[in-house]
């Protein structure tokens, strides 16, 4: 059963950091466990002011703008974190650099960056858990579950806008590891295909090459360690479309092993003989422009267990 907790008037005078933000997706932001419907009905009804005055959704939050937030119901679920606690105090020990603006850490994979979908939570709510003095901690962007690596959570509104910014102007530098089916050609360097997000009937998302309705898409290539049957490669994502680097690796005849979506059913049976169980796509690298310092911010995250132990089994060519 669960228990409901009852907010009285609450008056927020708005910090710089979130200037610009819409004052809908503040309140979702804040009212944690408060459906949106709930939210949307109490800006609408105009019981949400801003300095005195009705506003809609839509409105862009100024620094000093007294909001009052109306008496509320927030619904208090069963801690689905505490359930699984472990997994949770994991992420302590894949924080790969910390300070007063981001976080980066070594995201394990099988472990989703949010909640939802069925899932209960991913590593953004359980982060939160941890750091709860840390309101306002926002996912910069997104990883696949079953890719593992450099994953960038921003601590202020600010940073995340910056970071934002840097991924807009392609000027964050992401590098993965994969290892890919037969011998990639050493003249494939890059690959522009573009590709065109789907939504199946039963919700799953699956990307396709597609030259009339496709996004611009760019991945460039470079080999790291041939084996038999098999490529170590890194990738660079120019662009960054949902599972570029698996779609522009299948398409050109290489699939990642023990890719569940787009693989090779044979190599990924030949790779799960060597123990492997999880895709093998890593983001491996990440440099970025540190949001305070303006300087780069390199930082590397190693190969789990499960990839390095793959890896010893194969023959080098």
């Amino acid at each position: 059963m669960t228990d409901d907790i009852k907010l009285g008037v609450q008056i927020v005078e708005i910090e710089p950091d979130f200037s610009g933000q819409r004052v809908d997706n503040f309140l979702i932001t804040r009212l944690k466990g408060v459906p949106k419907s709930v939210i949307y009905r109490v800006l609408r009804k105009g019981e949400v002011r801003i300095n005195k005055k009705r506003i809609k959704p839509d409105y862009k939050l100024q620094a000093g703008d007294l909001l009052r937030i109306p008496p509320i119901t927030v619904r208090k679920e069963p801690d689905a974190i505490s359930n699984q606690l472990a997994v949770v105090k994991q992420l302590e020990h894949c924080i790969l650099f910390e300070d007063d603006h981001l976080i980066i850490l070594n995201k394990p994979s099988g472990m989703a960056v949010h909640g939802g979908s069925g899932l209960s939570f991913g590593v953004i709510e359980a982060l939160r858990a941890l750091r709860p003095d840390d309101r306002h901690l926002e996912l910069v962007h997104r990883l696949d579950r079953d890719t593992s690596g450099c994953l960038m959570i921003a601590k202020k509104r600010s940073v995340l806008r910056h970071m934002h910014q840097q991924l807009r102007d392609k000027t964050v530098e992401k590098k993965y590891h994969a290892l890919v089916a037969g011998d990639w050609p050493a003249k494939l360097r890059k690959v522009t295909e573009p590709l065109r997000k789907n939504t199946l009937q039963s919700g799953e998302r699956m990307v396709r090459v597609d030259h009339i309705e496709g996004k611009e898409s760019e991945t460039r290539f470079r080999i790291l360690q041939r084996y038999q049957q098999s490529t170590l490669i890194e990738a660079f994502p120019v662009t960054g479309r949902t599972h570029q680097i698996r779609v522009h690796t299948a398409c050109k005849g290489h699939a990642i092993a023990c890719d569940d979506k787009y693989g090779d059913a044979a190599f990924t049976e030949q790779m799960k003989g060597l123990g492997l169980k999880r895709l093998f796509l890593h983001a491996f690298s990440l440099r970025v422009v540190h949001p305070a310092t303006e300087t780069t911010l390199a930082v590397e995250a190693p190969l789990d267990a499960d990839l390095s132990a793959a890896l010893q089994q194969l023959k080098r060519v």
